[in-house]
């Protein structure tokens, strides 16, 4: 398997590190990172030996699956950089739908037709395809000796394999019908990341990539259930916020706004997040 940059990539001045299997792509980035590495760096692999999901879960890559992280160098604040999760999940999404055109996808977190189109987003950072994780995104950061801010946005898709043994359904694009490999789909990522990246405009377009990723949203509309300060919050999901919060509106009418939490859907909700 081969990876190659985009040639819109490799214009707009992204550079690639390829490699058949590493301990964690993220991990890698933020060393370049500290030994001097100017950022706009793709660091793949086909095989991840010690990756890691959010809340330090383990996200496993067997071989043929993609790990991808994207090196960021830059004087951001934490709050805006953290929104680098968003553009992900756009250039992701956007790059499936071009490596993966035809396939008819319906995505059902919990058995019934749910907003968010053949490959949805799920807040704060998953994709899903037909109701199940297909990748997850990962945020890391450094604070660099010049004061600079360092951030691996990684990025973990199930190409050719998923998981089984987990608390929620996943899937793999295999599965779904794709016969390419994980080289073809970090291509049309490494060109969609081009556009969306532009458009978020180092966090002055955030608000064209909120409109986005809410056309793309999982759930958009429908019964929710999370965890948070302690209890069990449960309500319509409405939308996230100017800071991409996630924002449910509860039975008593209020609204509540929600900076992290791991989301459940529909009637399944309450079993999971209790």
């Amino acid at each position: 398997m081969a990876f190659r940059l985009a040639p819109s990539a490799e214009t707009a001045g992204y550079r690639l590190e390829a490699h058949e299997s590493v301990g964690s792509t993220n991990a890698l980035a933020l060393d370049h990172a500290r030994a001097g590495d100017p950022g706009n760096l793709w660091v793949v692999a086909s095989r991840q030996e010690s990756g890691r999901g959010r809340r330090g879960r383990e996200w496993a890559t067997p071989p043929g699956n993609l790990a991808a992280t994207l090196l960021n160098v830059g004087h951001f604040e934490p709050a805006t950089a953290a929104t680098l999760g968003f553009v992900a999940g756009l250039a992701l999404s956007d790059a499936l739908l071009a490596v993966v055109p035809e396939k008819r996808i319906a995505v059902a977190a919990d058995g019934g037709d749910m907003p968010g189109g053949r490959f949805a987003l799920k807040w704060p950072n998953d994709v899903l395809a037909d109701g199940a994780k297909l990748s997850g995104i990962l945020l890391e950061s450094a604070i660099l000796p010049d004061g600079r801010f360092a951030i691996a946005v990684g990025i973990g898709v199930n190409v050719v394999s998923h998981p089984d043994n987990t608390p929620y359904p996943a899937t793999s694009l295999k599965a779904l019908g794709f016969g390419g490999d994980a080289g073809e789909l970090f291509l049309a990522l490494s060109d969609a990341w081009v556009d969306n990246s532009r458009l978020w405009n180092g966090g002055r377009g955030l608000d064209a990539i909120r409109s986005r990723w809410l056309k793309r949203a999982a759930g958009l509309g429908t019964q929710v259930s999370i965890r948070v300060d302690g209890r069990v919050a449960r309500g319509t999901f409405e939308t996230i916020d100017e800071a991409c919060r996630f924002v449910i509106r509860e039975a008593d009418g209020s609204l509540l706004r929600i900076a992290a939490g791991d989301v459940h859907f529909g009637a399944v909700a309450s079993a999971q997040a209790d």
